[in-house]
C-alpha cells in the first residue's frame, strides 16, 4: 500500500493490514501531514536539544529547578477546571489497544481506561494501525471480540472513561515518511486518533483525552500544547477541548512540574508518577557519574525509599496547588486463581501501596488487571467518600528540594547475584515478546511493559561498566554477564518463559548491556522489527 495525503510530503510505505483503509483515509493523513508542516521541525530541535542536555548532565552539569522559570513556579495561577468524567480517578486501568483486553478495561469498574499506543504496545504496523481502528470502535461503543473458543465479549452499559496515551517524542513510525524520512510517532498516533474520533467524542458528552510519555522539559509540553492547539482550530473544535495528563517519568521532568502544567494550562488534567520510567530515567541519566551511586537491586526501589517518596509528594503539592489531579503509580500485580496465600500476600502489598498514595494526597492510582479495581477503589474510597478528588489536600509542608530528589543513597541497599539473574531473565521475557508483536507481557504474575525491561537492561549496563561489588561475593563483570544470560536463554528457550522470538531478543539485550549506552531500547528493538517486515 502506498499513498500520498493531499498536503504533500507523506507517503504511507505500510502493507495494506486489517483496519487500514478505515483509517488511513487520504482526509486523515492530509490532516497528519498538517501537523507534520507545522510542528516536525520542532520536534527535531527539541530532540536535539535533549541529547546536548543529557551530554552537559553526563559531563557534570548540577540539576535543579530552573532560574528562568522562577515567576511560574512562584506566581498564582490554575489549570482550566477538569471536564465532568475526567473528575473522578480514583481507580485507573491501563492496557494495550488489543480489542480483548479493551474490552476488559472499559468494562472493569475503573473510573479511567488509558489505552496504550507506547510502552504496552510493540509498534509493528499491524499493531499501530489495528489498534487505531479499535480506537474507533471503542469511541462508538462497537467493539467487540470473539475467541478462538467461541466465548463472545462485547462492551458494558458503564464504561471508562478513554484516555489514549500516543507514542512519546523520540520514536518514529518508519512505514509513514514525511519529507523522505520516518515520520513522528506521536503526530502519526494523535493525529489518525483525533482526526477520527474527536467529534464523535464530543457528542457522546465526553471528549478527546490523552497521557502524554516520556517528557523531559516544558518546551516539550509547550510543543504538545500548540499541537492540541492547531488540531482543534482545523477542525472547528473549541480551545480546551482536549484534556492532558503528564506522566513524570524523568528525573529532567521532575524539576520542571509547575512549568509542564504551565505550558498545558488550557489542556491539562493532572500529573501521574510513571514511577518504573522515572527509575530507568535516574538510572540512565546518571549511569556513568562517579558522584552517583550505582542503585540496587530493582527489587529494593520501592516508593519508601527517600528519593522516590520526595519525588512522589512533590508532584501531589505541585497538582494541588495548581487544581490538577496527581495521579498514582502502577500496580501490576496479576492476581492468581489457583494459590490463595500467594494471591493475599501480593494483594496485601497492593493495597499498602494504594494506602500510601491515598494517605500521600493522591486523587487516584493505577492498576494492570481488572481484578485490582475493586482492591484499589476499596482504598480510595475509604480516604474520598463521595467527593471525587482531594485536591483540597495542598500539600504545604512538602518543600521543593533539589537534593532530596537527587540523593540515590538506599540504606542496605545492594546489588546480589539474584539481582542480576533477575534482570537478564525479566530483560530477555519481554523484548523476546515485544520482537514478536506483544507489548504487555505476564512474567511472574505481573503484567509488564517496556519501563521493566529498560530498567532491567539499564542496570546491567551500570553494574557491567561500573563493575559493580555484589553482596554475595565478586563483581559485576562482561564475563558474568554472559554466563547468566546464557543459564537464562537456555531455560527459557526450554519452556520456561514467554513465547517470543529469544535468539533476536538475546542479541538485542547484548547490543544494549556491552555496547555504547542506547537512550530507548524501543529505538534499536524497532529497527529489527521493521527490519524484519513488521
Amino acid at each position: 500500500m502506498s499513498a500520498s495525503a493531499a498536503a504533500g510530503g507523506l507517503e504511507v510505505t505500510g502493507n495494506q493490514v486489517a483496519g487500514g483503509d478505515r483509517v488511513l483515509t487520504p482526509e486523515a493523513l492530509a490532516f497528519v501531514a498538517r501537523l507534520h508542516e507545522q510542528f516536525a521541525p520542532r520536534r527535531r530541535e527539541l530532540l536535539a536539544q535533549r541529547e546536548a542536555r543529557h551530554a552537559r548532565i553526563a559531563a557534570g552539569e548540577t540539576l535543579g529547578f530552573l532560574p528562568e522559570t522562577r515567576e511560574v513556579r512562584e506566581s498564582a495561577w490554575q489549570v482550566a477546571p477538569a471536564p465532568a468524567d475526567l473528575d473522578d480517578r480514583r481507580v485507573e486501568i491501563t492496557g494495550p489497544v488489543d480489542r480483548k483486553m479493551m474490552i476488559n478495561a472499559l468494562n472493569s469498574g475503573a473510573k479511567v481506561f488509558m489505552a496504550d499506543l507506547e510502552d504496552a504496545t510493540s509498534p509493528t504496523w499491524e499493531n499501530a494501525i489495528g489498534g487505531q481502528a479499535n480506537l474507533m470502535d471503542a469511541v462508538r461503543r462497537e467493539l467487540a471480540f470473539e475467541s478462538p473458543e467461541g466465548k463472545r465479549y462485547e462492551l458494558a452499559p458503564t464504561l471508562a472513561t478513554l484516555v489514549v496515551r500516543p507514542r512519546g517524542w523520540h520514536l518514529p513510525e518508519a512505514h509513514i515518511r514525511w519529507q523522505g524520512e520516518s515520520a513522528s510517532g506521536s503526530l502519526v498516533d494523535f493525529g489518525l486518533y483525533f482526526f477520527h474520533n474527536a467529534r464523535e467524542l464530543i457528542a457522546r458528552g465526553t471528549g478527546p483525552y490523552f497521557y502524554l510519555p516520556k517528557i523531559e522539559s516544558h518546551l516539550e509540553a509547550r510543543l504538545w500544547n500548540d499541537v492540541f492547539t492547531f488540531a482543534q482550530r482545523e477542525l472547528g473544535i473549541p480551545h480546551g477541548t482536549v484534556r492532558a495528563t503528564v506522566l513524570i517519568e524523568t528525573i529532567l521532568a521532575a524539576f520542571e512540574m509547575d512549568e509542564i502544567l504551565y505550558e498545558l494550562r488550557d489542556h491539562a488534567a493532572g500529573l501521574n508518577a510513571g514511577r518504573w520510567d522515572y527509575l530507568f530515567s535516574l538510572i540512565k541519566t546518571f549511569r556513568a557519574r562517579p558522584d552517583f551511586p550505582a542503585l540496587p537491586d530493582r527489587g529494593q526501589l520501592t516508593m519508601g525509599v527517600p528519593f522516590m517518596r520526595a519525588y512522589a509528594e512533590l508532584l501531589v503539592r505541585t497538582c494541588h496547588q495548581r487544581g490538577a489531579h496527581a495521579i498514582g503509580g502502577m500496580a501490576a500485580y496479576i492476581p492468581s486463581r489457583k494459590d490463595a496465600e500467594v494471591n493475599e500476600r501480593a494483594l496485601a502489598k497492593v493495597r499498602e501501596d494504594k494506602e500510601r498514595e491515598s494517605s500521600q494526597g493522591f486523587d487516584g492510582t493505577w492498576v494492570a488487571h481488572p481484578d485490582l479495581v475493586p482492591v484499589a477503589r476499596d482504598v480510595f474510597d475509604r480516604v474520598l467518600g463521595k467527593r471525587h478528588n482531594q485536591k483540597d489536600r495542598l500539600r504545604e509542608d512538602v518543600v521543593p528540594d533539589a537534593a532530596k530528589l537527587l540523593d540515590l543513597r538506599v540504606e542496605g541497599g545492594q546489588v546480589t547475584g539474584e539481582g542480576v539473574r533477575l534482570n537478564v531473565d525479566v530483560a530477555l521475557q519481554y523484548i523476546a515478546a515485544w520482537l514478536a508483536g506483544q507489548g504487555a507481557v505476564a512474567i511472574h504474575n505481573l503484567m509488564e511493559d517496556a519501563a521493566t525491561a529498560e530498567i532491567s537492561r539499564t542496570q546491567l549496563w551500570q553494574w557491567v561498566h561500573r563493575g559493580a561489588a555484589l553482596a554475595d561475593g565478586g563483581t559485576v563483570s562482561a564475563q558474568m554477564y554472559r554466563e547468566v544470560r546464557d543459564r537464562e536463554l537456555a531455560s527459557l528457550k526450554g519452556g520456561g518463559g514467554v513465547p517470543g522470538r529469544y535468539d533476536e531478543a538475546a542479541a538485542l539485550l547484548d547490543q544494549l548491556v556491552l555496547g555504547e549506552y542506547e537512550e530507548f531500547l524501543t529505538v534499536p528493538g524497532y529497527q529489527r522489527l521493521t527490519a524484519a517486515g513488521s
